[in-house]
């Protein structure tokens, strides 16, 4: 077996601490696996969703599929997270490898690679295809991201893509990812367009992005991972920078869930974020615990740059030239949130319409409420929950300050009781 050097990475609507940016040997993989399918096409649209502040795409492996990947600029190598998938497709076995994860023991989960995948997304025979492209399959699916954003998810689409094509998103209209051929892309025009300079290394994205703690202090230049896979706005490692500090007012928070358990840290706010030309205040920053990070990165840097950040333009990811584009979209203004309520929720059965209620916050109104962990949320107000996804709850339970919610739940006994939620903007 294999341990190839690892890169904990916070990703998913938790901030899940689960995926890892490996880094296997890629012998015979080229540089830029992806191509339109028609020689003739400049671009081609794909349609995407957003999950949990997640973009999620459809993809087909060696023809069949549809199914569904998360896409994840923080991802080096694509990975297959359902088992059963690769299975029912009969993919090759190839070397095995073990991926670490973080949290708060140290703990690691047997994957193995699967060469010569293809790999499309888009229109058959109209998309973009990569004829031979390996993934890395997990042997066992203790991910659970479909649990997490609240859809079927089947793995993570990578830096792959991005190494390939011109990538773009955003703005008005029903969610689609524009995929550009090379030789085709044309820099935006427009005065409102502004180039942010990326630098890929080890097939990741990173950008340096001022940010200002707050206070008097000057805005400081920090190196980012460019991360579309983690739902947060901006993640800072205070161990990576003396002059980094936990923000006053803070919020202890489980940050997320790893491999190895609970991802601990705190919840805050910088005082602004200049990006390019476009200054952000208030963002709402996670800071995790060091020790829970289990930092091994071969790259330095001082965070990442998340999906909650980027929603509020319209992107263009151009790894070919070294460029993030950015136009201010219709959520460019929008304050940043955290959750009001003070409960995780996991999706289950059949239809990923039953929530439970994984963890309540000390202190939280969620607590103050008396809900408990492991109980079974039934009904908001008079819908019942059936009726609503995963992230129109989240949304729900960032909305508005004040906001009194009428909850009925489940205790693991079966009783159901009902309980008044008034959310609460703590940070």
């Amino acid at each position: 077996m294999k341990k190839p050097p690892g890169e904990p990475r916070l990703a998913g609507p938790l901030l899940l601490a689960l995926l890892l940016a490996l880094a296997w040997p890629c012998r015979g993989q080229v540089a830029a696996p992806f191509r339109l399918e028609q020689p003739q096409q400049r671009r081609v649209r794909v349609p995407m969703q957003v999950q949990r502040n997640l973009p999620v795409v459809q993809v087909r492996l060696n023809g069949a599929g549809p199914y569904n990947f998360l896409l994840d600029t923080g991802v080096a190598n694509s990975i297959l997270t359902e088992p059963a998938v690769a299975d029912s497709l009969h993919l090759r076995h190839g070397q095995d490898f073990f991926v670490v994860g973080a949290g708060g023991k140290r703990a690691t989960l047997l994957a193995y690679q699967s060469p010569g995948v293809r790999v499309s997304l888009g229109r058959p025979g109209h998309g973009a295809v990569a004829e031979a492209m390996p993934l890395l399959v997990l042997a066992g699916d203790s991910l659970n991201l479909s649990g997490y954003v609240g859809m079927p998810i089947h793995g993570i689409l990578g830096s792959e893509l991005f190494r390939s094509l011109e990538v773009a998103f955003g703005g008005d209209g029903p969610a689609t990812l524009v995929l550009t051929a090379p030789a085709a892309f044309r820099p935006p025009r427009g005065h409102r367009w502004a180039a942010v300079p990326l630098a890929i290394e080890g097939h990741k994205a990173y950008l340096v992005v001022a940010v200002r703690q707050g206070g008097d202090a000057a805005a400081r230049p920090l190196k980012l991972v460019l991360d579309t896979g983690a739902s947060h706005a901006l993640s800072l490692e205070t161990t990576s920078d003396p002059a980094l500090r936990l923000p006053n007012p803070r919020l202890a928070a489980d940050l997320g869930r790893g491999l190895g358990g609970t991802v601990r840290g705190a919840l805050g706010r910088v005082a602004a974020v200049q990006l390019g030309r476009y200054r952000l205040p208030g963002v709402l920053t996670s800071f995790p615990d060091a020790a829970d990070v289990h930092q091994r990165t071969d790259v330095p840097r001082n965070g990442n740059l998340g999906y909650d950040l980027l929603r509020r333009f319209r992107v263009i990811i151009d790894y070919p030239n070294q460029r993030l584009w950015l136009h201010p979209g219709p959520s460019f203004h929008e304050p940043f949130e955290h959750d009001m309520a003070g409960f995780e929720l996991l999706a289950s059965g059949p239809d990923l319409r039953r929530y439970q209620i994984l963890s309540v916050t000390p202190g939280s109104p969620a607590a103050a409420a008396g809900m408990e962990a492991g109980e079974e949320l039934l009904a908001v107000g008079l819908a019942p929950v059936a009726a609503l996804s995963l992230t129109q709850l989240s949304r729900l339970l960032r909305s508005t300050d004040g906001l009194a919610l009428y909850l009925v739940l489940r205790r693991p006994n079966g009783e159901v009781h009902a309980a008044t939620l008034r959310l609460k903007r703590r940070i």
